[in-house]
């Protein structure tokens, strides 16, 4: 195989240095010459010659003679050299140019074979099973809620859910009422998190008051991490990136783990539901956090979305609060709030 073939690749990068050249130009006048000839002729010394003979013929500039290293025992003289035209080891080099082509070729047939086995290892067996319990992906809301009703009916142990947005759609709650009293009967612990806002809805007041006389746990709070069922820690409903009313089953352990750790966070952050009059902390926590967000410069319509109250309500909560503050614009009350110390603790609550 050609010497470019096995050099180091760092090595081709390499250009002739000057004494390279000079021993070339030198050798060009020579019928054949030896390393001592070449240093003797050059006024250096013999390592330096066979340097530069041997960079000159990774450029195939230079030959051995042939039949040179058969006359080594007739004197210390050495192989013998002989220089080669620069268009001849051009023709040479195309020479090799031509097999690297041909390797690459083989290299990337060989990966292809290589990428379509690796398409047939992923779907043995039990790695078809273990992909297919990670994440499955469902666009329709019809098919979300037989996968929710069959996890339920399944669920032993735990329920957990967390319901952001304020109150949820009376018909999905009269289907939750049936769904978590079976659940609640059977002895599984169901312990579920709203916002504050859900208090002022009269179906979700309602459906806390029916479920909590069977043994249920619902708390509140300013804001929630996101929207997550849990069924016994091995199975998680998450909203669809894309399609509404779709959703994201999670049956990957870690993930499902990491899901749980944050609903408890939370959890231990709520308050219990009750009766709006009767719950100051959390109109407190309300009011508190629009100050925050408001101190962020967010707009009305992003403050009610991640409170999940309506934008009317928001907004009347606002001009409460600049009366109360005696604030004339956003930037003037949440500096008064900071100054007051009315934002303080609230950034890490969810």
């Amino acid at each position: 195989m050609d010497k470019i073939l096995e050099t180091d690749p760092s090595q081709l990068l390499q250009r002739l240095a000057p004494d390279h050249i000079r021993l070339y130009r030198w050798g060009a006048t020579q019928t054949f010459f030896t390393v001592e000839e070449a240093a003797t002729a050059l006024d250096t010394t013999e390592g330096a010659a066979n340097t530069a003979i041997g960079a000159l013929e990774e450029f195939h500039l230079v030959d051995q003679a042939h039949g040179s290293v058969n006359l080594q025992g007739l004197g210390n003289y050495g192989p013998s050299w002989r220089v080669v035209h620069p268009h001849l080891a051009a023709a040479r080099m195309a020479s090799t140019e031509s097999q690297l082509r041909h390797r690459l070729f083989e290299l990337n047939a060989r990966r292809d074979s290589l990428d379509a086995l690796a398409a047939v290892h992923v779907t043995r067996p039990n790695e078809r099973a273990e992909a297919a319990e990670a994440v499955e992906v469902i666009d329709r809301l019809s098919d979300v809620i037989t996968l929710i009703e069959q996890a339920s009916a399944e669920c032993e142990h735990e329920m957990i859910s967390c319901q952001p947005g304020g109150g949820r759609p009376t018909e999905e709650l009269e289907q939750a009422v049936a769904r978590d009293t079976a659940l609640l009967t059977r002895g599984v612990r169901m312990r579920t998190l709203y916002q504050h806002s859900a208090r002022r809805h009269a179906p979700t007041q309602a459906y806390a008051e029916r479920v909590s006389l069977v043994g249920a746990q619902v708390r509140t709070m300013t804001e929630l991490f996101g929207r997550v069922i849990v069924f016994d820690r091995r199975i998680a409903f998450v909203p669809h990136h894309q399609c509404r009313g779709g959703a994201a089953v999670v049956r990957s352990p870690a993930a499902i783990a990491f899901l749980v750790d944050a609903f408890d966070r939370a959890w231990d952050l709520a308050v219990p539901f009750g009766e709006p009059e009767h719950t100051p902390v959390a109109v407190d926590d309300l009011r508190q956090s629009i100050l925050r967000l408001l101190s962020k410069g967010l707009k009305d319509e992003v403050i009610a979305r991640r409170l999940g109250i309506s934008l009317r309500t928001c907004r009347k909560h606002i001009a409460d609060l600049f009366q109360e503050l005696g604030a004339d614009s956003r930037f003037q009350a949440g500096y008064l709030a900071a100054t007051r110390g009315l934002l303080g603790g609230l950034g890490d609550e969810a």
